[in-house]
């Protein structure tokens, strides 16, 4: 008899798909393509799954009560491994399923091979991640929620408090501090709305799709479903395997909260800078300069602006990774994974320190009236007024400007002139224009749905706040 060959270690270093090759995988490569250490945080979801579609290859006939008893409890017991910090990764393992698989089998012997029966790397991934986004949006969106919840807080406890709003960053119209706020109220709301329609696409069950083509055994793909909470099993196995649309969408959805928050954290620090102090920043939450002892730095909206452009980046990763991916699984899909969970962490921390920033945000209510005085911020409040009077808009609104500019030239206000002043620019102007033209009056006048007025933000904290509840 001739000498036996001694092949390198089980073709491809004790790959499971080894059976094929005849050298080892390089070392390099080995490095280069693993991912264990960014998709380790699905194990959860990985052995939720295989539980799921070890029940189901038991219905299917595959495998025995026995032996389904058997593999669901080693899961079981690799799952509190993980749980625990006492799970011990191989350098062979590419990646969590693998991972788990690996020590399902040290656990319980040859039977853990049984497990991928039926089952792909391709829809086992695609699987964990969409069980992982059903949670991450869960928690997501009672985060958001929570923040809302502090921003009515902050604008119920500065309700009677007015100051400019602006457009071009000039000085417009008096408003409500609370109907400023509430404003964020209402984009993070559409938020939320967001991130429920992306939950709703993502929510179909791609396992049993196979690599590409399906399963050539009876697997009762509704039945793995409803174990696993699925409305409804995805149609299409190369489509399975290779969408990631819901991820673009989450890391779109992701994207419009952050530029959100940005907002919000862009007009905190110009409130909390000199020129403006409208708002006192927790001291906490700010930072002193090396070298210049009187500075406090708003560090931490700034940090926020920041990071929006990190999560932009990582919605436009996953679109150039998709963009020219020929049907149906690729290796660069093991590249969703960082930009998505960048992103979701981003946003989870940005959101948890704005949120207790802005509960313990102090309003300085005396800048805000300062800020008031000035500036024409009647002006509008004239012209709808002459408007009253039968004066066409445009004309009133010309000779508004007039006064305006007659104002700016003495230094004066509009509301500073007397009646006999106001005449000279027209006579249909009469001594009930005093009226409008004071801060309490112009806003109390915006009365309409949406409006600055008292009454309507009042309205407004309540349906919130119930809405909210």
């Amino acid at each position: 008899m001739g000498k036996r060959r001694n092949h390198p270690k089980s073709a491809g270093g004790g790959k499971v798909w080894a059976g094929r090759f005849r050298e080892q995988t390089d070392p390099f490569v080995e490095a280069f393509t693993k991912s264990v250490t960014v998709d380790s945080r699905l194990y959860n979801e990985d052995i939720a799954g295989s539980i799921a579609h070890c029940k189901t290859l038991e219905k299917a006939g595959i495998l025995t009560r026995a032996e389904t008893r058997a593999i669901v409890r080693g899961l079981e017991s690799v799952k509190r491994e993980l749980d625990h910090g006492r799970f011990h990764f191989s350098p062979q393992d590419e990646d969590i399923h693998t991972a788990i698989e690996r020590r399902l089998t040290e656990v319980i012997g040859p039977l853990g091979g049984k497990l991928h029966t039926g089952r792909s790397r391709n829809d086992q991934v695609a699987l964990d991640i969409r069980l992982y986004l059903r949670t991450q949006l869960d928690e997501l969106h009672d985060r958001l929620t929570g923040f809302q919840r502090v921003l009515i807080a902050k604008a119920g406890e500065n309700r009677a408090l007015m100051m400019p709003g602006y457009t071009h960053l000039q000085r417009a119209q008096p408003v409500l501090f609370a109907h400023h706020v509430l404003a964020y109220v209402e984009m993070f709301e559409r938020d939320k709305g967001r991130l429920r329609d992306a939950r709703s696409r993502l929510n179909v069950m791609p396992l049993g799709s196979g690599a590409l083509a399906g399963t050539n055994y009876p697997v009762n793909r509704r039945y793995t479903a409803e174990l696993l909470g699925f409305p409804a099993v995805t149609l299409n196995s190369m489509d399975a395997v290779s969408d990631r649309d819901f991820m673009i969408e989450v890391a779109s959805a992701l994207s419009i909260v952050m530029m959100h928050l940005s907002r919000l954290s862009e007009e905190l620090i110009v409130w909390a800078s000199q020129e403006f102090q409208f708002v006192d920043l927790p001291d906490a939450f700010c930072t002193g300069s090396s070298m210049m002892p009187q500075k406090k730095n708003p560090d931490i909206p700034e940090l926020v602006r920041g990071k929006t452009g990190r999560v932009y980046g990582h919605l436009v990763n996953l679109l150039t990774l998709l963009k020219a991916l020929p049907l149906s699984y690729n290796r660069d899909l093991q590249e969703d994974k960082p930009a998505l969970f960048d992103a979701l962490d981003t946003v989870t921390a940005s959101l948890q320190v704005m949120t207790e920033l802005m509960r313990r945000l102090k309003v300085n209510g005396e800048s805000l009236k300062r800020a008031l005085q000035g500036g024409g911020l009647l002006a509008t409040e004239l012209a709808d007024y002459l408007v009253r009077r039968g004066v066409p808009f445009r004309e009133a609104h010309g000779i508004t400007g007039r006064i305006v500019r007659a104002a700016l030239d003495q230094g004066r206000d509009v509301g500073d002139f007397s009646l006999g002043e106001l005449r000279m620019f027209c006579d249909r102007i009469e001594e009930s224009v005093f009226s409008w033209l004071t801060i309490e009056a112009a806003i109390d006048h915006k009365g309409q749905i949406g409006g600055t007025a008292g009454r309507r933000v009042e309205q407004r904290i309540k349906e919130l706040e119930q809405l909210l509840s």
